[in-house]
């Protein structure tokens, strides 16, 4: 009887440890891309260092079943995306909702918007724990924080005819909008509103009438120009025409929240901010216009003192992308076939 108990606390002794981790439990989520917000399929979705594992399927889901409870470091990774990581505390089934994955090269996507990225997975598990931190008074979690903006060259669908690379076609009909991240354009047929994208690398330029001013405007593909000896991913529109033709690119900047939770100042969303870069282009190479005044007139060469003197005379803030545009337009005014395509800086105030 006495070797029966003995072999009996023995046993018990062993199995103790494993008696709090008897139940198991699932891990879910959805996996989508941060610029699209399109759902992304294979992804790996690890618990690092474990067996445990899944990957997303063509609507973005993953599931993870049969976990032990206890806290884990999820990694899900994709080749042309940043990792993502986030550290879950398992004690019951666990939906993570939606997860974005940033691609590799979007604008903004360097320390900064890698330290969004973690600061965005705390701020998950702070919500999931809101008597954790947050409101450390009232217990109540801190707002989620949202992205103010998008990625959109201009955001309205525009009526556009389209020039490909591969045997000249010309698109007509199409109503378009351009993504300045991940250099797409969506397009939308004229007759059924089915959506579809084009890559931006297949079309050498497009004109499209402007819904909100009524005017044509004309993009071309930075792959037939260089800037330092290098072709330019992206389009640049055409302001200018001539001898000396004024180009403008648009670049969509991401900016991370600089909220102060315990201040309470400053801006509590991320933000998609857009900011234009002007260019002069002498033969295929690309220059980015002058910001100081004397380096400016400089590019005008022989008539650099009648450009001057056309300022002085105008009273021009050349601090202005309007001076900037009204300057190339005079320019370029004085020599043989001059045709102005527009008669003012479209969108001034971006």
């Amino acid at each position: 009887m006495i070797e029966l108990r003995k072999i009996y606390f023995l046993c018990l002794t062993i199995l103790l440890p494993f008696l709090g981790f008897g139940q198991n439990f699932s891990l879910s989520g959805r996996v989508m891309d941060f610029d699209s917000r399109e759902y992304i399929e294979g992804a790996s979705v690890t618990l690092r260092n474990t067996v445990y594992g899944d990957l997303s399927n063509g609507a973005g889901y993953f599931l993870i079943e049969n976990i032990l409870s206890q806290k884990y470091n999820l990694a899900i990774t994709l080749p042309g995306y940043n990792t993502y990581e986030q550290i879950i505390q398992l004690k019951g089934d666990l939906n993570l909702g939606n997860i974005y994955l940033v691609r590799f090269g979007s604008e903004g996507t360097g320390a900064a918007l890698q330290k969004t990225i973690r600061a965005t997975n705390v701020s998950r598990l702070l919500v999931e724990r809101p008597n954790f931190i947050g409101n450390t008074i009232y217990g109540i979690a801190p707002e989620p924080k949202k992205l103010e903006g998008n990625f959109y060259l201009d955001n309205k669908w525009n009526v556009a005819s389209i020039l490909l690379y591969r045997d000249q076609t010309v698109l007509e009909g199409f109503r378009v909008r351009y993504n300045i991240n991940s250099n797409t354009f969506e397009l939308m047929e004229p007759e059924n509103n089915l959506v579809s994208t084009m890559a931006g690398l297949r079309i050498q330029n497009i004109v499209w009438m402007d819904s909100s001013y009524k005017v044509p405007r004309y993009f071309v593909n930075g792959m037939d120009f260089k800037e330092d000896n290098v072709p330019i991913s992206g389009f640049f529109e055409v302001l200018v025409e001539g001898d000396l033709p004024l180009m403008r690119r648009t670049k969509a900047i991401f900016k991370e929240s600089n909220y102060n939770t315990a201040l309470m100042v400053g801006n509590r969303n991320d933000q998609i901010i857009k900011r234009n870069v002007y260019y002069y282009l002498k033969g295929k190479d690309l220059f980015e216009v002058p910001k100081k005044r004397k380096e400016l007139f400089k590019i005008f060469g022989e008539k650099a003192a009648e450009m001057q003197a056309f300022v002085e005379e105008n009273e021009m803030d050349l601090k202005k992308n309007g001076s900037i545009f009204q300057l190339f337009t005079n320019y370029n005014s004085r020599f043989p076939g001059f045709v102005p395509i527009m008669n003012q800086l479209l969108d001034e105030g971006d």
